[in-house]
């Protein structure tokens, strides 16, 4: 039988596992059930992914462009006149209302890092991608003291299920900003 050309398969396979994971969790997760649900030979995953490891990576790598891609959106880094505090926290409320099951997933895979070492590279690059956006209105220190304010705030939020509060958020990131 002849080998069928599917440039998107690697594509799907990543999308898969990001939606094994969000429905199963991180340990739901495996070279079958990604399989299955992007409807490819089990072979596709090993040939893609050599490691479970490898799989995780690259949904991480994908998962974290949400916030990332909701805070180039939203302008607040580019407006130098206006009001940071107030900026990032809208941006953190419009993050955790649009697609919390993303937002969930996201930080499940960035907090795997804990457990699976091939991950921390990938954490650890999304933390100084997003300080360094950060640093466009306010210097480094600040910038990371933000985005683990920021962090500390996702979760909090998303661990008691409670709802978020932009006018806290907001005061909370105002004490950081000079």
């Amino acid at each position: 039988m002849p080998r069928r050309y599917d440039p998107d398969r690697r594509q799907r396979i990543i999308d898969a596992a990001i939606r094994v994971a969000g429905r199963d969790g991180i340990a739901g997760l495996s070279h079958r059930s990604v399989a299955a649900e992007a409807d490819v030979p089990l072979g596709s995953t090993t040939y893609h992914f050599a490691t479970l490891d490898d799989l995780l990576v690259a949904a991480l790598c994908q998962a974290t462009e949400g916030f990332a891609g909701v805070l180039d959106d939203s302008g607040v880094l580019r407006a130098a006149d206006g009001d940071l505090a107030a900026g990032l926290a809208r941006v953190l409320g419009q993050w955790l209302d649009g697609d919390r099951p993303g937002v969930e997933l996201e930080y499940e895979l960035y907090l795997a890092a804990l457990r699976r070492p091939a991950l921390r590279p990938v954490a650890a690059r999304w933390t100084e991608e997003t300080a360094e956006r950060l640093a466009a209105r306010v210097d480094p220190v600040t910038a990371r003291a933000l985005l683990a304010l920021m962090d500390g705030i996702c979760l909090q939020v998303l661990l008691t299920g409670g709802s978020y509060d932009e006018e806290y958020a907001r005061a909370a990131l105002a004490r950081l900003i000079p």
